[in-house]
């Protein structure tokens, strides 16, 4: 009896350590908004008074800049040296075959983001960037255009309304950012945007929902300014848009947000496809070490509200995406071979972004209901209750 004694003794020591021990990390699934671009066309409103011009962009509209795309390059290293200190990848060479996947939506913005972050995530290693041909509608990142659930559009703008309180509501909360706004574009003018009263509608086809009045058209305008200052410009805003300001002003940005992506109906129905997509990579038996999926804000905020998480960041207004900026979900196995997700967002703040800086800041998040490393069946059924269930194409 006594020789076992020695053995007892050890076996009850490790076992309080093996229950405490760090649980590994078996991969990671990542949403990603794609990177630093131009404006789009007409994201300041035809109309919008300026006291000076706007400043000029070196790409065609929507296009990743080459400011942008060496901010990706570096941010693909910063999250391989990050994912290699988790054990998830090796910290140099090429990742063994299959164990990156990448897949972007088809605009080429997101494409373009999806190389430039591989070039420097895994140099010269040939990982091959995922879409579908030009001209499709992937379910996955445009979930309304590809009508890939039963989505009503009364029953999307009963939902915006209760959530909101209503397009004047939504208006009047944030006029302190519309004044603000006005002063940083110093048009002289009592409004610098002027446009129609707010209202929301269905579109003519009836897939999804249309926003008329001011939060629709300062939105854009308030991007713009935060652009600018993720690509370096010497003075965005003409020198008026401090990083408080635009934090300030990133708020305009957010209410479009909480129309479009975070009130629940259309949480459900934006968010259907790709959350079904991150589920499925989560749970299934084997799967890449990363799967990064590059797609909009509109994803990254959909996926977050269907989460029933709120995106902050340092250097953005609550709910307002970074360029760059991922969700990321981190599948861990304990000691015992329980399973869990741990969530969070890896974002950059707009000047880290200017001066093409490598931090990265990563802010813990938890899903209500649920603990910060929340069991994955657990994790599975919250997220899955969120999202509108999938209709079969026409024809099946």
């Amino acid at each position: 009896m006594k020789a076992f004694r020695p053995l007892l003794a050890l076996t009850l020591a490790l076992t309080p350590a093996l229950a405490h021990a760090a649980p590994t990390v078996e991969r990671v699934v990542m949403v990603m908004r794609h990177g630093v671009r131009a404006p789009i066309d007409g994201e300041v409103p035809a109309g919008t008074l300026t006291a000076a011009p706007w400043p000029a962009w070196p790409v065609a509209a929507e296009q990743i800049t080459p400011h942008g795309a060496q901010a990706l390059a570096l941010r693909g290293r910063a999250d391989r040296a990050w994912l290699a200190a988790r054990g998830v990848l090796p910290a140099t060479g090429c990742p063994a075959a299959g164990s990156v996947r990448v897949w972007t939506n088809t605009s080429q913005r997101t494409i373009d983001s999806g190389e430039q972050f591989v070039a420097g995530f895994a140099p010269g290693c040939g990982i091959a960037i995922g879409h579908r041909a030009a001209g499709e509608v992937d379910p996955l990142f445009e979930a309304l255009r590809a009508h890939t659930t039963d989505f009503r559009a009364a029953d999307a703008i009963a939902s915006i309304e209760n959530f909101t309180g209503g397009m004047d509501r939504l208006v009047a909360k944030h006029a302190a950012e519309l004044r603000l706004l006005d002063r940083v574009l110093a048009c002289a003018q009592p409004t610098c945007s002027p446009g129609a009263p707010p209202a929301l509608r269905p579109t003519a086809d009836g897939r999804g929902v249309e926003l008329d009045g001011s939060i629709r058209r300062t939105s854009g305008i308030a991007q713009v300014l935060l652009l600018e200052a993720a690509e370096g410009m010497p003075h965005p805003g003409w020198g008026r848009a401090t990083p408080t300001v635009l934090a300030r002003i990133g708020r305009l940005h957010t209410a479009l947000f909480d129309v479009f992506t975070r009130a629940p109906y259309m949480a459900a129905h934006q968010a259907g496809p790709l959350g079904r997509r991150v589920l499925a990579a989560l749970t299934a038996p084997d799967g890449p070490a990363l799967d990064l999926l590059v797609g909009h804000d509109t994803n990254v905020t959909a996926l977050a509200a269907a989460l029933g998480v709120d995106l902050v960041s340092p250097g953005y207004a609550k709910n307002d995406t970074a360029p760059m900026g991922a969700l990321v979900m981190e599948l861990l196995r304990d000691a015992a071979g329980a399973r869990f997700v741990r969530l969070s967002y890896r974002t950059q703040t707009p000047a880290e972004l200017g001066r093409l800086g490598s931090r990265v800041t990563t802010t813990a998040m938890t899903v209500p209901g649920c603990a910060r490393r929340c069991p994955v069946e657990r994790f599975a059924a919250l997220l899955g209750a969120r999202l509108a269930s999938a209709i079969k194409p026409a024809g099946h």
